[in-house]
């Protein structure tokens, strides 16, 4: 169920808040370490939480990006900045899966060919499409350019099985809670339990081992979880220990 991350930002491993980037202004910062990406994928690696991801939050994040592969080739995702130019170096590199999101919209809209493109490149089951979206008059509609800009398409039950077919898995960052460890959004949880045709992963406002039980509750079991800065090993509360404790213990159950 928990899906770790590795969150990079001018070449070092941070937590922000996602939604304050932005190309005019530097972004709220709640955590900044020496400790390499390295230290982190051997860390998840250890544990063997497959299926996290890295993602480059802007330029500059290559090399970093390269050191958390290159620590567990096959056991993480990586996101940021995906196209066609580069998705194989990707996934030579390392990475299990390619995330991809702005690259396949345009004007607001699904570019269906330059989805298909991703789709041929690399194959279906090598590609994530990240959903994260925001709240508008009680539906959720899909953000991209670091949450900034919004697109007409809305997170629903169309939406989610006509993409699926291009996807191996969704990742949804609730982008309004991201970062604040203010609590889950449980609405945007429960419509992704009971819609999402395919594995998808829930990120946003994660900060207790209750929000961890409540997604597992709301989500119908079928959702994994991404927590950041809310973990004691990025300077938040919630021991990780515990949390990887408790995701084994939900499965197992499943």
């Amino acid at each position: 169920m928990f899906r770790p991350c590795i969150d990079l930002h001018e070449g070092k491993v941070k937590q922000i808040i996602g939604g304050t980037l932005a190309d005019d202004a530097r972004p709220v910062t709640h955590f900044e370490t020496q400790r390499s990406p390295a230290y982190y994928a051997r860390l998840y690696r250890s544990d063997d939480l497959r299926g996290g991801h890295v993602i480059l939050l802007g330029p500059g994040n290559e090399d970093a990006a390269r050191e958390a592969l290159a620590a567990w080739p096959g056991g993480l995702q990586l996101g940021g900045g995906v196209t066609p130019r580069n998705a194989l170096e990707w996934l030579d590199a390392g990475a299990s899966h390619v995330i991809v999101t702005s690259y396949v919209f345009r004007e607001g809209r699904i570019a269906w060919e330059r989805l298909k493109e991703l789709q041929n490149l690399v194959s279906r089951e090598r590609l994530v499409l990240d959903l994260s979206c925001r709240k508008r008059e009680n539906r959720y509609y899909v953000v991209t350019d670091r949450w900034q800009k919004w697109t007409e398409t809305e997170v629903n039950a169309q939406t989610l099985n006509r993409l699926a077919e291009y996807a191996d898995e969704f990742l949804v960052h609730a982008a309004d809670v991201e970062g604040k460890q203010q609590g889950v959004d449980l609405d945007l949880v429960s419509l992704l339990g009971a819609q999402s045709p395919i594995p998808t992963t829930y990120a946003g406002g994660g900060r207790s081992l209750d929000d961890i039980r409540a997604v597992w509750q709301a989500g119908k079991g079928r959702l994994s979880l991404t927590i950041g800065s809310a973990l004691d090993i990025f300077g938040g509360p919630l021991p990780y220990g515990e949390v990887v404790a408790l995701s084994r213990s939900l499965t197992s159950r499943a």
